[in-house]
């Protein structure tokens, strides 16, 4: 009589598993469910919602994963009608550049700021190397130059003699660096825009009608603020801040931009696609390269930084034309705002007066007057070659 209760206590568990198995079998039998053994061998199908398909084809326009992207080759055919500028290049450091022309011939690059060193002694003879190369092939090459002491007043007869013998712009010279490598602590950097003979510069900028390309590290404080000062005191000189976008956000450059209508912003877009240390991506400034279409240039610092150097910085740029989705606009920013700050500058006297000693040239039938620094660069160097 006593094993009855523990034999029916027995019988009754077992009748509520069995109903509890078979009240939530789908658990254990649905194909969606995640098992263990799916747990360690995840799938590896593609995900195909809406959502997902939205965020790749957002991804395509930026910095979206390599196997989702136009190839380098295919943007440099799909743009090739562009005409394409290195806004600023340093491969007259070490004669780079003579190993670069088929890169660039490859690429679809057609004109290049060059320069090398910046701000110290060893940049007189890299300009040089910018202003020979220029000699060599002008239609390719537009020389800047950046040996000047500019914490000396003979600085200032450096930029005079240069300019009137046609470099087309001053730069890249460190304004203002305590982050840089490379430029806290070159011999002739100043602490800020406002420091040294910088002040006298910009007015013989302005009265050359010739850019100045200015290094400013950190992006922010004081260095900008000066920055702001001199940009303001000198309403007619053309400032162009180096690569605006690195380690800056959009909407400090669209700031700048807005209340600043003498400053350029040299856009390094190498920096923001492929520098993991960015912050940003190429589509945060798209909407502000399409406010300010006539004040944006493209360049690639010969990819500084970068893995894959010079040539990652020039996809770069394709990208970022890739994602202006605006042909118009991509060529303004691509190359004709950087021509038309060339072209606006006039022939200097010392150009004028060796045209005139080399009397009869082609094209001398124009006015002398109304020649251009480049014009007149030409044609001193047809005269050159004969």
């Amino acid at each position: 009589m006593t094993k009855k209760p523990l034999t029916y206590l027995l019988a009754g568990v077992v009748i509520v598993v069995v109903a509890f198995l078979l009240m939530y079998r789908p658990l254990f039998t649905n194909p969606g469910h995640t098992t263990a053994k799916e747990m360690e061998e995840p799938s590896v199908k593609p995900l195909t919602t809406a959502a997902t398909s939205d965020t790749a084809a957002n991804d395509s326009k930026g910095n979206s994963p390599e196997a989702e992207m136009k190839s380098l080759a295919e943007l440099a055919v799909e743009y090739g009608d562009l005409r394409l500028i290195d806004a600023h290049n340093h491969d007259a450091s070490g004669f780079t550049y003579a190993r670069m022309m088929k890169t660039w011939k490859q690429d679809g690059v057609d004109r290049i700021v060059l320069f090398g060193d910046v701000s110290e002694p060893s940049a007189i003879g890299t300009d040089q190397i910018s202003w020979n190369a220029y000699q060599e092939a002008p239609d390719q090459f537009i020389p800047f130059f950046s040996g000047i002491n500019l914490l000396d007043e003979s600085g200032l007869q450096t930029v005079k003699d240069n300019l009137e013998k046609g470099y087309f712009g001053i730069g890249e010279i460190a304004a203002a660096s305590t982050n840089s490598p490379v430029l806290a602590n070159v011999a002739w950097k100043t602490k800020d825009p406002m420091d040294g003979i910088l002040p006298k510069i910009y007015k013989l900028c302005a009265e050359y009608k010739t850019p100045v390309l200015l290094h400013i590290d950190p992006p922010s404080g004081e260095p900008v603020r000066k920055l702001e000062e001199a940009l303001e005191d000198n309403p007619d000189t053309t400032f162009i801040f180096a690569h605006i976008n690195a380690y800056n956000s959009p909407d400090n450059v669209e700031y700048l931009l807005k209340k600043h209508p003498n400053l350029y912003a040299d856009f390094f877009a190498g920096s923001t696609a492929s520098n993991p240390e960015s912050a940003n991506r190429l589509d945060d400034f798209v909407s502000v390269m399409k406010q300010f279409p006539d004040r944006f240039l493209l360049s690639t610092d010969s990819g500084y930084g970068l893995p894959g150097g010079e040539e990652k910085a020039i996809e770069g740029m394709y990208r970022l034309i890739d994602a202006l989705g605006d042909r118009r606009i991509a060529q303004q920013v691509a190359g004709g705002n950087l021509e038309r700050l060339i072209r606006m500058q006039p022939a200097t006297k010392t150009q004028l007066e060796a045209l005139r000693k080399a009397g009869n040239l082609p094209g001398m039938e124009k006015d002398l007057s109304s020649l251009t620094k480049e014009e007149a660069g030409k044609l001193l160097l047809d005269k050159k070659q004969e």
